[in-house]
């Protein structure tokens, strides 16, 4: 937990598959915050952007949990990139998938309120990893990586958390969070 699979601006010599665990993608704004954009799981790649447009690492990788990664070096994948179609083309589609999912992200930035974005993540979050046998999500984000993935400060993150926490939609146990109302989450206003 907490280990760095690759920096921002990190030339890849391949890429990494996620066997378990998840890991968080970051980008390093202009003001010097992390920006969460992505959280990576298992049996998805990390690094095939840089790879495959030769350049640098975008962004950086770091695990949230213990994570078993396994390392592709850039000439197998390449190779397999012209040999494959199938491999190609499901390469492509995921290439496809997370641009899809940036526009989501542009626009839910600009037309959505941080109450509104913060309870579409809990949903993200509930149906994406799941629970824990006590009912609490499986994922645990301090509430620095909430406002990061909402795109709001710290405190309007606990803030809303809090609010959440009285209108009877989450509970907390410690650190982790549990839902207790998903359709009012869904459905926020």
């Amino acid at each position: 937990k907490g280990d760095i699979i690759f920096e921002e601006g990190d030339a890849l010599n391949g890429v990494y598959c996620v066997r378990s665990g998840i890991c968080k993608l970051t980008k390093l704004s202009a003001n010097g915050k992390d920006q969460i954009v992505k959280l990576v799981v298992k049996g998805e790649l990390l690094g095939q952007r840089s790879l495959i447009s030769d350049e640098n690492a975008n962004l950086k990788a770091t695990a949230l949990n213990d994570m078993e990664l396994c390392f592709i070096p850039k000439a197998e994948i390449i190779d397999d990139l012209k040999k494959n179609p199938n491999f190609s083309f499901d390469v492509l589609k995921s290439m496809a998938k997370d641009l899809k999912d940036a526009d989501d992200i542009i626009v839910n930035m600009a037309q959505k309120s941080v109450r509104q974005r913060l309870a579409e993540v809990l949903v993200s979050i509930n149906d994406s990893f799941g629970t824990n046998p006590d009912g609490t999500l499986s994922v645990i984000l301090s509430r620095e990586d909430f406002a990061s993935i909402v795109g709001t400060a710290t405190e309007s993150a606990i803030r809303v958390l809090s609010q959440f926490k009285k209108e009877g939609l989450i509970s907390t146990v410690g650190k982790q969070i549990k839902i207790e109302d998903l359709n009012g989450l869904k459905h926020m206003d």
